[in-house]
């Protein structure tokens, strides 16, 4: 997978959720749904306005770094029956060396959490990972959000020692 090759996100459906690529529009329907501090009592920050989500959007959407050196891969997560948007998932790609790596990252809304929507939509995202050669992952999770590490424990990476920006660094190599 060359740098100028990234693979552009696709549906993924899971048996309870539909993965769909992220477009510009969806940031007045994610904004409100996203617009919760507690969804930032781990990361820090405070919740983006949907001018700041569209701007935002409008950057991933392209796929890629301005310099290609990584791709970028975003979902909105939405239930399979209702239709209703639970939250997001991404991963941003890069290589190292000839290996493609993914840094992956969840966000489910506050009143849709401890369904287990978080790991089954980052799993079904990983499973079209690797269906597109990418075998390694890394994810970012606070010390003390649990939810999070039992995510990443369900996707088969491990805590390390590598901490960074208060986040500690889980892998699988």
């Amino acid at each position: 997978m060359a740098e100028r090759d990234w693979p552009t996100a696709e549906v993924i459906g899971t048996e309870r959720l539909v993965l769909e690529p992220l477009r510009v529009d969806h940031a007045a329907e994610l904004a409100p749904l996203l617009n919760d501090p507690v969804l930032h009592e781990y990361i820090g920050g405070r919740p983006a306005t949907p001018d700041e989500l569209r701007e935002r959007y409008r950057r991933q959407v392209t796929g890629r770094s301005p310099d290609g050196s990584q791709g970028w891969l975003n979902w909105v997560v939405r239930h399979r029956d209702t239709g209703a948007a639970v939250g997001t998932v991404q991963a941003t790609l890069r290589l190292d060396g000839d290996r493609p790596v993914a840094e992956l990252a969840w966000v489910i809304a506050a009143p849709q959490q401890g369904r287990g929507y978080a790991g089954e939509a980052t799993a079904g995202m990983v499973g079209w990972l690797e269906g597109h050669g990418v075998q390694a992952l890394l994810a970012h999770v606070h010390p003390d959000h649990r939810a999070s590490a039992r995510v990443a424990e369900r996707l088969g990476l491990r805590a390390t020692e590598v901490v960074v920006d208060g986040e500690i660094r889980w892998a699988k190599p």
